[in-house]
């Protein structure tokens, strides 16, 4: 019995795209990935891990929400820095709601007054969500609410804990009641809009990240050249790691191949975990000299190439 046969009127549908912006490390992704409930964004202890715009999709009640996680907010020095804070302001403005992460820790630093100072000009209803509650007092929550709401108008503050849920319930059903009227941008069943291979660079560049957060730097990035679906139901894939200098190739490898085992092993046991087929994964390591002045990588990472 369909709705129009019971004389019940069907539920109109909500959808929208709601940016998060903040400093790196502010929990952004853990929380993007909180609300989605499943894994589509790289968490890493090292700061500048979400290069482009990736996003999550959440279906609550009767809405579709699409969650724009932008690259972290710092002072750019680098053209790919320059790139990735351009991308992550022009996430914000193109969105329907923004939400202002802050960290509940840090406060209000010099990095957090620069983003709130900017996030003014956004015309678009702003949520202040402070994020790692757990690690500090509510008289200091409180003080650092009242401190930003005096200098931006916040539609709503949440204090959350994303790493343990804490708060994000909430969250995800005051968004789901502001994304505005209008039909669904992407099948219910899709959570995001990243495609699986690139997905898959995302979770071998996170290992990588994990294993080698000192040694390495940032200008690396990982590649999904081949993607088979085989007749057994297994994947093969084969992925490249890129790095700028023939030492930090070294690095990757480690002794014997060792670093570079361990580093497919667990990106492996993720996508087998994401995808629950069986995955063979090969990684290979190449040096591209300079590709962080490269326009065509910019593109491949959804990112605009800086003029400077």
């Amino acid at each position: 019995m369909t709705a129009e046969t019971s004389g019940e009127v069907p539920t109109a549908t909500r959808c929208g795209f709601v940016a998060l912006i903040g400093a790196p490390n502010v929990g952004k992704s853990t929380l993007v990935n909180a609300l989605v409930g499943a894994k589509v964004t790289i968490v890493s202890r090292k700061v500048q891990t979400t290069r482009a715009l990736i996003r999550g999709i959440v279906i609550e009640n009767n809405a579709q929400i699409i969650l724009v996680d932008t690259p972290g907010i710092f002072l750019p020095k680098r053209r790919l820095d320059r790139a990735m804070v351009s991308t992550a302001w022009s996430g914000a403005h193109d969105a329907d709601l923004v939400c202002v992460l802050l960290d509940a820790k840090t406060g209000i630093d010099e990095e957090a007054e620069a983003i709130l100072a900017k996030a003014a000009s956004v015309n678009h209803d702003k949520i202040l969500v402070i994020n790692k509650v757990d690690l500090v007092q509510r008289e200091k929550l409180l003080a650092l609410a009242q401190a930003a709401n005096e200098r931006m108008k916040f539609v709503r503050t949440f204090m959350i804990a994303a790493i343990s849920g804490d708060g994000v319930d909430d969250i995800r059903t005051t968004l789901a009641e502001m994304v505005p009227p209008g039909p669904y941008l992407y099948p219910e069943d899709q959570m995001s809009d990243a495609p699986m291979r690139q997905l898959a660079a995302e979770i071998t560049r996170e290992k990588i990240y994990q294993k080698l957060h000192q040694e390495l730097p940032y200008q690396s990035t990982v590649e999904t050249d081949k993607w088979e679906e085989r007749k057994d139901k297994s994947v093969r894939i084969e992925q490249t790691i890129f790095v700028e200098r023939e030492s930090q190739r070294k690095i990757v490898l480690g002794k014997g191949g060792a670093t570079i085992k361990s580093i497919g092993a667990d990106s492996r046991k993720e996508l087998m975990q994401i995808l629950d087929v069986p995955v063979h994964l090969f990684l290979f390591v190449k040096v591209r000299e300079n590709w962080g002045d490269d326009p065509d990588r910019y593109r491949e990472m959804g990112l605009e190439f800086p003029k400077e």
